[in-house]
């Protein structure tokens, strides 16, 4: 299995009140099977698949008022010093770094804008298995009112390096580790029905064969598309919201 360097995303989950009911709506969506962890205290932690290769993962939320939300996780190879340097940028250590079984090590913190994020140090589970095919994850994107503080906030955390990029109306940030660009982030672009009290979130985008498609199949499921298929330089995207509230974007790549 291959391993994600750290400082990259390597991971997303959904935290969701109707397990059944994600276990429903995605594999009908991006073509997943499942594999649900054996032990009773994972509480039917699972795994997607995509052609056998696991992608992506979902389990009940962590207190009763937490609203359904897929999670963006960075590979690190010390969850504990993460957790340090979040403090002492500002943020905020939600829950402290603990043992996932066997799996890994992970962490869940907020950045200064509300925007929560996780840290994983893998041990059995290196991460996602595949990434940029249809089904898998393809991106990640901070959607922040501060973007300025981002910039100091994630450089202080992983090392991250912003280079802005011209992307109308707004100014697009690609954050930069060592060769690679990656991740993204961009203020709040709001279609008329998006949530405008949404705070800073951490975007998760899956790769898709054609962007129409997905997204009318997504309502066709009982999801709702927020904002329509549209062009952008890394393709079409669309931004979606599953039947029990969870926002995901979907990305087809220019051909």
């Amino acid at each position: 299995m291959s391993s994600v360097p750290p400082g990259t995303p390597c991971w997303t989950d959904l935290a969701t009140p109707d397990l059944a009911g994600a276990r429903r709506f995605y594999p009908e969506l991006f073509g997943w099977t499942e594999r649900v962890a054996p032990q009773p205290e994972a509480g039917g932690y699972t795994t997607f698949l995509k052609d056998g290769r696991a992608v992506a993962g979902a389990g009940p939320p962590a207190t009763a008022d937490q609203v359904p939300i897929w999670s963006t996780y960075v590979a690190t190879d010390d969850a504990g010093l993460v957790s340090t340097r979040v403090a002492e940028a500002g943020g905020q250590v939600l829950v402290a770094p603990f043992d996932v079984f066997d799996q890994g090590r992970m962490a869940v913190f907020a950045d200064p804008a509300g925007a929560v994020f996780s840290a994983w140090q893998p041990m059995a589970h290196r991460g996602a298995e595949v990434f940029d095919v249809p089904g898998a994850m393809s991106w990640n994107e901070l959607i922040t009112p501060d973007p300025d503080g981002a910039k100091v906030f994630y450089e202080l955390v992983f090392g991250w390096h912003p280079e802005e990029q011209s992307a109308e109306p707004v100014t697009y940030t690609g954050w930069r580790l060592g060769e690679r660009v990656v991740a993204g982030m961009m203020p709040p672009l709001l279609a008329d029905d998006f949530p405008d009290d949404l705070p800073a979130y951490w975007a998760v985008y899956f790769a898709v064969a054609d962007a129409e498609a997905t997204a009318a199949r997504a309502a066709e499921l009982g999801g709702t598309v927020l904002v329509p298929p549209r062009d952008i330089p890394q393709g079409r995207v669309a931004a979606l919201r599953d039947p029990q509230g969870a926002l995901f974007s979907i990305v087809t790549p220019p051909r």
